[in-house]
């Protein structure tokens, strides 16, 4: 008969290791969960209203700025500030943005998507979301540029709009304020847009923001994307 002291240790020491056990389990669903949040299913957000955590700049790194919990754009030489932070790692194929979007007079900027970075010039990869309200560029909001034009925006200078762009192998649709303004689908190699834009097709890739030129100005926020299989 074992001794009443070794039987106490030895029931001490399996509650332990079973706790442990237990523990171990919990923490390694715990990460299994947040990586499947991380790559599908829920919105999440790519920007946090405070900081530029998770975005890389080109060019003139100073054109982009977080003012009153907004990305502001603008106001320098051109710049591309791509999405960076861990978030699908930064590499997204089928998936729903939604961004709020506000544009100052005669401001010009896009949202790129499928795109991936790159330190000088229009980014080569990818489709461009126009911003472009009542800018010189002819091309207006809700536009994929090059590709499909809108001739008249929809939405105002000075007054936040929504914007969601739905990618979904290849079909493309652009909303703003819950109306649907652009629906395209990519045919591949035979599209005719592709003899000046060569890149401008689906893929993969990352968002990026464009700041245009010192004359405009636009204000991204509430930046979240939602992945889809």
């Amino acid at each position: 008969m074992f001794p009443r002291r070794t039987v106490m240790l030895s029931l001490t020491l399996a509650t332990s290791l079973a706790a442990s056990y237990v523990w171990a389990q919990g923490a390694i669903q715990a990460v299994r969960d947040r990586a499947e949040q991380l790559q599908t299913g829920d919105w999440q957000p790519l920007f946090d209203g405070e900081s530029l955590d998770g975005w890389t700049a080109s060019e003139d790194k100073s054109s982009s700025k977080v003012v009153d919990g907004a990305l502001v754009v603008g106001g320098g030489e051109r710049s591309h500030l791509f999405y960076s932070g861990e978030v699908g790692d930064h590499d997204f194929k089928n998936f729903q943005l939604k961004l709020k979007v506000m544009a100052e007079p005669r401001a010009n900027s896009g949202v790129y998507f499928h795109t991936k970075y790159q330190e000088e010039g229009w980014p080569d990869q990818g489709y461009e979301v126009q911003v472009n309200n009542t800018g010189d560029d002819p091309r207006k909001t809700g536009s994929l540029y090059g590709v499909k034009d809108v001739a008249e925006s929809p939405a105002q200078d000075n007054e936040w709009f929504d914007y969601l762009i739905t990618v979904e192998g290849n079909h493309i649709t652009v909303a703003i304020n819950g109306e649907t303004v652009m629906d395209f689908t990519d045919t591949g190699d035979d599209m005719p847009h592709l003899k000046e834009f060569p890149g401008r097709k689906l893929g993969s890739g990352t968002i990026a923001l464009q700041a245009h030129d010192p004359k405009s100005i636009v204000h991204y926020k509430d930046i979240q994307i939602r992945l889809l299989p």
